[in-house]
């Protein structure tokens, strides 16, 4: 595959099941070589042979999933169930206070052992709690949206609902005319400030009266 240094973390080789797992810097350099290769790739043995190799994603295995300060009214079934969708789960259970601390009790966090399938947003929504999510090997994602590759202040999704905010619901034509000047500052309008064409009550005289005007001055 050739793949940069820079790019792999750790390359280990099973070679009673022929295997070779690779771990990637991040899962988006992983992705990439998912799509390029297309799942399969041809190995020359020294001998000269070709193998077709088969490329996939390994099991995640089983991780500890910390989960910050959930109300201690949820039950650890609403948990189980919500985190069923992205592994099996094998036990919750309560993180608790060291002895360094005077009394040895819960400290609100839960910990659920997970056999992961698919990584877990760093927040989801746990019985209408908004709740923080944090695992070993976690990629970052967007509080806003859950999606990878950017932070929150630079959320797509975020821009579009501030933009959509500061527009008033029904604009008249006052807001649209201060939305087109804020959008093309650098567009002035003419104005015709000669003397000549002012008349003496302060009013600009028309100087492209219309053939009705002309009439009804006739």
């Amino acid at each position: 595959m050739q793949l940069p240094e820079n790019d792999t973390r750790i390359i280990q080789i099973d070679g009673p099941k022929r295997q070779v797992f690779i771990k990637f810097a991040n899962t988006e350099r992983m992705q990439h070589v998912l799509q390029e290769t297309n799942g399969q790739m041809e190995f020359r043995h020294d001998s000269g042979e070709l193998s077709m190799v088969k490329i996939k994603p390994a099991g995640m295995g089983v991780r500890r999933i910390r989960i910050a300060n959930p109300p201690p009214e949820v039950h650890d079934r609403i948990v189980r169930e919500m985190l069923t969708k992205y592994g099996e789960v094998k036990e919750i259970t309560e993180d608790a206070w060291s002895s360094a601390y005077r009394y040895k009790v819960s400290n609100g966090i839960r910990i659920a052992t997970v056999n992961l399938k698919q990584h877990i947003p760093s927040h989801i929504t746990i019985a209408n709690n908004r709740e923080l999510i944090t695992y070993e090997g976690q990629p970052p994602t967007c509080y806003g949206c859950n999606g990878t590759g950017h932070q929150y202040l630079e959320c797509p999704r975020r821009k579009q609902m501030r933009l959509q905010q500061s527009k008033p619901p029904n604009p008249t034509w006052a807001d649209i005319a201060l939305q087109e000047k804020n959008e093309h500052p650098d567009t002035e309008q003419e104005v015709n400030t000669d003397p000549q064409n002012r008349r003496s009550d302060g009013y600009e005289k028309d100087l492209n009266p219309s053939p009705i005007r002309e009439e009804c001055q006739k």
